[in-house]
């Protein structure tokens, strides 16, 4: 038997909160063997992001092909992609690979407001990567951008799913942090049904990397053979329970991180 294994191609997070590190400490959580290929490292901690400093596409597809050859991947996630060459050169080489467990998280924007995903490159991101996506997994503002659809209701969150879908994505949801009230709907939808997922809205400022968490969690239950509904319900209580328990990490001055280990230790695994 192979250990279950996951690929995270994203940014670095050197305040450990979203990016890569992320999805690694949701992937261990979730009894998944995690690798990575870095997009950008940028220096950044809970009150902002100070730097970014892409990698050339080349070294992307190195690091890409390093784990593909070797070690392989059972699912994959994107993340921070930063601009068209690098999202061109992801999407080549899982074509090139036949990777079908994937899963893209379009990052476009920090908690701070720093912008993370060039404005030229949500095009390429919509004509490279989404045909090639399992689920893809946007909020509010970047379904928005993707679209071109203003989202205030829930009808509005279909419509804009049914679209992301006609750009060749197998599966959307659309999380709804963004939108106002006690609960939190996030909205799956599969191509045929639409599923409406609730949690309540917990009164925090520690939701730093939320998204990245939320898609890493996606990622790791398809890595072990769990079908799209189940792995999107399982990663529905881990970042609810992340967000439930960040106050017991408290850290930082700004948008704190979530606490990675508490849906292991309500599930005792």
């Amino acid at each position: 038997m192979i250990f279950p294994r996951a690929l995270t191609i994203a940014g670095s997070d050197s305040g450990g909160g979203a990016g890569i590190q992320a999805d690694l400490k949701t992937f261990q959580e979730l009894d998944v063997f995690g690798m990575s290929a870095i997009t950008a490292v940028t220096a950044q901690n809970t009150t902002g992001v100070s730097g970014v400093y892409p990698m050339s596409p080349e070294a992307v597809k190195a690091q890409i092909d390093a784990v593909g050859s070797d070690l392989g991947v059972d699912a994959l996630k994107t993340g921070m992609l930063f601009d068209a060459a690098i999202i061109a050169a992801v999407s080549e080489r899982i074509t090139a690979w036949g990777w079908r467990n994937v899963v893209v998280d379009p990052v476009m924007i920090a908690k701070g407001g720093a912008n993370l995903l060039q404005r030229d490159a949500i095009q390429a991101l919509i004509a490279d990567l989404l045909p090639l996506a399992a689920v893809v997994t946007p909020n509010i503002p970047e379904a928005e951008a993707l679209t071109g659809i203003k989202i205030t209701t829930m009808q509005d969150r279909r419509i804009a799913a049914e679209r992301i879908m006609e750009f060749g994505a197998k599966a959307v949801v659309i999380k709804g942090g963004h939108a106002e009230g006690n609960v939190v709907v996030d909205l799956f939808y599969n191509g045929k049904e639409f599923e409406e997922m609730s949690g309540i809205r917990i009164a925090t400022r520690h939701t730093h990397g939320t998204g990245c968490t939320y898609s890493a969690a996606i990622t790791a239950k398809l890595a072990t053979g769990a079908t799209l509904s189940e792995a999107v319900h399982t990663a529905r209580d881990f970042i609810q329970a992340a967000i439930e328990e960040s106050s017991t990490l408290n850290l930082g001055k700004g948008h704190g991180p979530t606490c990675h280990w508490a849906y292991r230790r309500r599930v005792g695994v």
